[in-house]
Order: C-alpha cells, then sequence, then structure tokens
C-alpha cells in the first residue's frame, strides 16, 4: 500500500502552553508533503518529524487566526536559507496576500524562490489541488471568520497484473494497460478470458478529513462521509458547551458525534483549550459516544487507512 500519513505537528488551540504546539500538521502522499495551517514552531516541529523540507511544496490555511499562519513567515525565510528554487504554493482565504505583503517586501525581497498565494471562496466547497494521485477540496465550516477544512481524497488506481496468468496466457504488453482498467482478454484462438482471472483489486482509495476551527457543523457529514480518518477540533469539554458555542468551536462530544453521523472509521481530536493540562477527559468524552478516537500529539503520525499508526 502507498503511503498516506497523516503527522501532527501541533495541536494546541490560541493561548500557548508549554504542553503543545499551535495547531499544523503535514500530510504525506507517496513522499509528496502537504501541510495543513501553519502555526508558530511549525517549522521546528517538521525538524523533529524528520520530515524533508524539499518535499513540501504547498501550504493550506483554515483560516486567518493566528495560531493557523503565525509560523509561515519563519518557514518561508527557512526555505530561503536553505536555498529552495521550487515555487510554494500557499492555499487560504481571500486576505493572506495582502496580510503578507508588508512582510514579504521587507524580509523576502532576495528569496531565490517564488511564493505564490492563492485564494479559495470559504462559502462552497471546490476543488483547490488535483494530481495524477490526489484531489484535495476545501470543506465549509462555521466558525467566527471564514474558515475552511480539507478533504484528501486518494484517486482510486487500477487493478493488479496477476503475471503467472498474463504470462500463461501470452497477452501482449500492448494489452496491459486495458486488462488493468478492467477489460478482458480474447486469445488468437478466440477464447475469453476474464478480468478476474487476470488481475486481483487494488487496495480502495482512501480519504482524510481535516475540520478545524468549527462549532458543530451537521452539513459537513456529507461531503465527508466514510472518510478512513477524521481530524476534528475538540476545544472543549461537554460542560463546556456554552463557551464553544459562544467561540465558535466544539466539544469532544459534538466531534465524536460528527464522526459517528459521517460514519467515519477513525477519528482524531485536537485544537485543544490551554485549561486542560490532561486531556484524558477529552478523549473519555470522546469515546463514549464514538469508541475509535485516539488524541493527538506533537509528532503523532497516523497512517491513514491503514488501521493503525506508528506513535501511539
Amino acid at each position: 500500500m502507498e503511503k498516506f500519513e497523516l503527522h501532527i505537528l501541533g495541536c494546541g488551540s490560541a493561548l500557548p502552553t508549554t504542553r503543545h504546539f499551535p495547531s499544523s500538521q503535514v500530510v504525506n502522499l507517496r513522499d509528496k508533503l502537504f501541510m495543513v495551517d501553519c502555526g508558530e514552531g511549525a517549522q521546528l516541529q517538521l525538524r523533529r518529524s524528520r520530515l524533508k523540507f524539499s518535499r513540501l511544496n504547498r501550504v493550506f490555511i483554515s483560516h486567518l487566526h493566528g495560531d493557523h499562519c503565525f509560523g509561515l513567515p519563519g518557514l518561508i525565510s527557512t526555505f530561503g536559507l536553505l536555498g529552495r528554487t521550487a515555487d510554494l504554493h500557499i492555499h487560504s482565504p481571500h486576505g493572506l496576500e495582502e496580510l503578507f505583503a508588508p512582510w514579504m517586501e521587507f524580509f523576502h525581497k532576495t528569496l531565490p524562490y517564488k511564493v505564490l498565494f492563492h485564494e479559495f471562496d470559504t462559502k462552497r466547497s471546490e476543488v483547490v489541488y488535483e494530481d495524477r494521485s490526489l484531489t484535495m477540496s476545501t470543506i465549509p465550516l462555521k466558525h467566527r471568520i471564514p474558515c475552511c477544512g480539507f478533504l484528501f481524497e486518494e484517486k482510486q488506481v487500477a487493478n493488479h497484473i496477476i503475471r503467472e496468468m498474463t504470462d500463461f496466457y501470452k497477452v501482449p504488453v500492448y494489452e496491459l494497460n486495458r486488462i488493468k482498467n478492467g477489460a478482458d482478454f480474447v486469445t488468437p484462438d478466440g477464447e475469453l478470458i476474464p478480468n478476474a482471472r487476470l488481475t486481483r483489486p487494488a487496495e480502495p482509495a482512501r480519504k482524510y478529513a481535516y475540520c478545524s476551527d468549527t462549532a458543530f457543523h451537521p452539513q459537513i457529514a456529507e461531503q465527508i462521509k466514510g472518510a478512513d480518518l477524521l481530524f476534528h477540533e475538540a476545544t472543549f469539554a461537554q460542560d463546556e458547551e456554552a463557551r464553544a458555542r459562544e467561540t465558535f468551536h466544539s466539544t469532544a462530544a459534538q466531534a465524536a458525534r460528527m464522526a459517528a453521523d459521517a460514519d467515519v472509521k477513525r477519528l482524531v481530536i485536537g485544537h485543544f483549550s490551554a485549561r486542560y493540562e490532561d486531556e484524558s477527559v477529552l478523549l473519555d468524552e470522546a469515546r463514549a459516544v464514538f469508541p475509535q478516537t485516539m488524541l493527538a500529539k506533537e509528532n503523532l503520525c497516523v497512517n491513514v487507512g491503514a488501521g493503525g499508526n506508528r506513535d501511539f
């Protein structure tokens, strides 16, 4: 199975603590790295996670609160010091390029690479990136300012050829692509060889959904339905539901309810309020609703769709 990993760089909320870094993650799909949010310290956490800076070409910012984007100036500067030449693409809601313009003008005049800003509409879902193996779209969320989550959808690959069988039936090389894509094979004598005898199914395509920051928002359940892994903010425990509603955040129980409603396979909760020195109360609350829940923590690596993780 091809690599599809989630690396947690930071899972705290706005108020700094000694326990957590602000929000940042990296999705590693087949050794292409995609950063999701870039709070302070993200570049340090990249080092600690042993992720290669050179493989990171796109950053996706969910919204323009500082705990989700204050790490960008330092990251951009470090890329320059490392001699980067490849373009860096930053996707965000409207306003980030304008916000960063003075900083770019003052500190980054001599960058050896281009920083390209791309804006997306937070009121509707749209595809913001696509390549041969991945489609990445926005998930409109419900927060105090325009905000989107992100859905990473792996593209389904063709069936795998059973080499022993294609050799046995002397299948010409030029027929292999058709067979991989589901075609049967007809021998020179007119015998029909069904595709199922020549191939085995590929692993199902995997999906990862990122939903932070947001109040409980039932409308997103349909878009993320069946995801292999969901990250959903769980800023507060249920006894702080009023505070969660006031600040447009979610409780751990609400995050778990979303996971259950969307029929996802596993849930990671994060974006913890600084008031919790022990997040086990949040984990217990979420697991009471959705047992397949784990706590985010710095440098946690979760294999999307693999039913496990490397550090849990």
